[in-house]
């Protein structure tokens, strides 16, 4: 399955699109779309040399742990098939079917229902042994007959295959009708072991991933309790007993919800989600009773609650650290940050909470973005590539100013803003920024490429400092616009 298939960065299949990664010391095609391979790109080119052929190629970075992370989700998906389902790196995965596909609808049926599941654009095989099923759906083979299938599909290093090739063995096939004594002899055992188990003479049997039992604590009582805190102290007990499963799994919770069962068969939840994994029983408490505080019907036990569940359905990696003599304070500085986000989000909603975080953009408008607190990693913002101050307030979009200049390409000498006329007592610069060139030839619209900045840092005649740019060169373009983006303190 290729995540450029699948369309990870939105790519039209009518355009030629690949992921790149660097590969030693050159930049490589990873995987590609449909588009690409008319064009006759291939992955493992380099970019240098796909650009030459396909000069309207678009690309981005390839994201291997990404596609790890999508291709961990595609097999608690295909679950629901089988619970035979094996990862095949780095794209791939094997499910034994054997036994299920009556239940829907036969093997037509259940390759339609898997690949409709998914969500991606894939390739399949089947075949009665797991070798040949994924030379099949890698190689591009038709029905159940390996024999077509390149001698690539055994997977052998490149020293076999280039040696298999030279004996003009290119095929299965031509493999099939040699003696396996003058295989063996000539290219080496391993290469007979694969040639028999694509052929179902050997066995090649996949090894499952084993599901994670997810983490959950239930308590029955035998008679109904109704008071609230008492049914605070069973959560509480439950958390003690969650945080030992997810201690001994080495991870920590990013969402906890709790299921009240009344007597009256009434149901009740209470639901939770942190910015960092924690198993902290006295932080995910008070965590719950934010949630309780802010609901708009309190707990209602009624005639008591038989029993109580609590369950963990978000989990991640939580290694203890021990807390550095230098750093302790900065480190308890960022733990109570976490604390009053997951406050906040308790109190306002996850979505309400926002942080900033940068981006990778060089037009200060877009240099960051705002996204939810919760789920943004704090990202260490980059070291800025001019020494030139910037202003603490930026008008976002900038503000549109009325400008007179001494000379067509200078300083302005005064402008008119929001009805007021403006002296210019002091003015620096200019401090240029190029237009974003590289987002015009990919055809982004919203934002697109822009025309050149000229940036002015003025002063006028009652001390107030402003940072106002021109946009456009003069004697390139038709129309030359000026606009006040920022005010200094």
């Amino acid at each position: 399955m290729q995540r450029a298939e699948a369309g990870k960065a939105r790519a039209s299949e009518a355009l030629p699109f690949a992921l790149v990664g660097r590969v030693g010391n050159a930049l490589r095609l990873m995987s590609l779309n449909r588009s690409a391979f008319r064009h006759g790109l291939v992955a493992g080119m380099t970019l240098a040399d796909a650009r030459s052929r396909c000069p309207d190629l678009l690309t981005r970075p390839a994201d291997p742990q990404g596609d790890e992370s999508e291709l961990q989700t595609l097999l608690e998906r295909m679950r629901r098939f089988t619970p035979m389902v094996s990862l095949d790196p780095p794209d791939g995965l094997i499910l034994d079917i054997s036994g299920c596909a009556h239940l829907f609808g036969g093997e037509a049926g259940l390759v339609a229902q898997a690949k409709l599941r998914a969500g991606y654009s894939c390739r399949h095989g089947l075949s009665p042994t797991a070798m040949a099923a994924r030379a099949l759906a890698r190689h591009g083979g038709k029905g159940e007959d390996v024999g077509p299938l390149s001698v690539a599909a055994l997977d052998l290093d490149d020293h076999a295959l280039a040696a298999l090739r030279r004996a003009g063995l290119r095929t299965i096939g031509d493999l099939t009708r040699r003696p396996m004594s003058m295989i063996a002899a000539r290219f080496g055992e391993q290469t007979v072991l694969r040639l028999r188990q694509m052929m179902g003479e050997a066995g090649s049997p996949i090894t499952p991933a084993r599901a994670i039992d997810p983490i959950r604590c239930e308590a029955r009582f035998a008679e109904p309790i109704a008071r609230t805190e008492d049914v605070m102290d069973v959560i509480e007990g439950l958390l003690l007993d969650a945080a030992r499963q997810m201690e001994a799994r080495h991870e920590g919770g990013r969402r906890f919800h709790v299921l009240l069962l009344r007597s009256d068969g009434a149901r009740q939840e209470l639901g939770i989600e942190t910015g960092h994994p924690v198993r902290d029983p006295d932080s995910v408490m008070r965590l719950l009773r934010e949630r309780i505080d802010t609901l708009a019907d309190p707990l209602d036990p009624g005639f008591g609650f038989d029993a109580v569940r609590l369950a963990v359905p978000w989990t991640e990696a939580l290694i203890e650290r021990q807390r550095s003599w230098e750093g302790g304070a900065e480190e308890a500085k960022r733990e109570e940050v976490a604390a009053l986000i997951d406050r906040l989000g308790v109190r306002l909603g996850p979505d309400r909470v926002l942080r900033l975080v940068p981006c990778d953009r060089h037009l200060p408008e877009r240099a960051q973005s705002m996204v939810p607190a919760a789920q943004a990693l704090p990202l260490a913002w980059p070291i800025a590539q001019t020494d030139l101050p910037r202003p603490l307030l930026f008008f976002d979009p900038p503000q549109g100013v009325d400008v007179i200049a001494g000379v067509p390409d200078g300083p302005p000498q005064r402008f008119r803003w929001g009805g007021v006329l403006h002296e210019v007592k002091l003015a620096e610069g200019p401090e240029r920024i190029a237009a974003e060139w590289w987002r015009r030839r990919e055809g982004h619209q919203p934002g697109g490429a822009g025309r050149v900045r000229d940036y002015y840092r003025i002063e006028d005649s009652e001390g107030r400092r402003y940072w106002m740019f021109r946009y456009g060169l003069y004697g390139d373009e038709a129309r030359i616009d000026w606009y006040l983006h920022g005010l200094f303190p």
